[in-house]
């Protein structure tokens, strides 16, 4: 294929074999498609599940609190997608941000008591169709399969933080 520039020019490229190919497929309708189920069942919350995630990020850490630049990274986001947002679920009620008092060139994001209550109340049913989307459909030992290949890629994607569970260190 002419004009492709992923390897050097003296290998040939190593196209998907039938299996690559099918599990490849498989895997980016799930990308396509999770997040769209997801965000369905959360539009009755008036949440998108990027939104979700942020807050039951801040849920979990201490005084419900973490430095944006965390957040972004328990979120999966860049801070620019994070900023807008934060500031969308600011304008909710659900967070508030302020300059860190440890280092003012940092800014907090604080889960609000209204915003608590919003991710408690919409937990139930976004767990209830997480387990019917994910692991319902699959055996033990393929819900311990998928995290091992799940932990796998993460880390070929960013080896620094690929364990792809950063309440670890909540100062990241």
């Amino acid at each position: 294929m002419e004009g492709m520039t992923n390897t050097p020019a003296d290998e040939a490229p190593r196209w998907l074999d039938e299996e690559e190919r099918r599990a490849w497929l498989g895997l980016v309708g799930i990308m396509r498609r999770l997040e769209h189920a997801l965000d369905t069942q959360l539009r009755d919350e008036g949440l998108t599940h990027f939104e979700y995630g942020v807050m039951a990020a801040l849920s979990e850490s201490p005084q419900r609190e973490l430095r944006m630049s965390a957040l972004a990274a328990y979120a999966e986001g860049s801070l620019s997608r994070l900023s807008q947002v934060v500031a969308r679920l600011e304008r909710k009620g659900y967070v508030h941000r302020r300059p860190d008092p440890a280092d003012g060139r940092y800014t907090l994001a604080t889960l609000t008591d209204e915003g608590y209550a919003k991710i408690v109340s919409a937990a139930p049913a976004h767990v209830a169709e997480v387990r019917r989307l994910v692991f319902d459909p699959l055996t033990k030992a393929q819900v311990k399969q998928l995290g091992h290949v799940g932990q796998r890629i993460l880390h070929a994607i960013d080896p620094e933080h690929g364990d792809g569970d950063h309440r670890r260190d909540p100062s990241r």
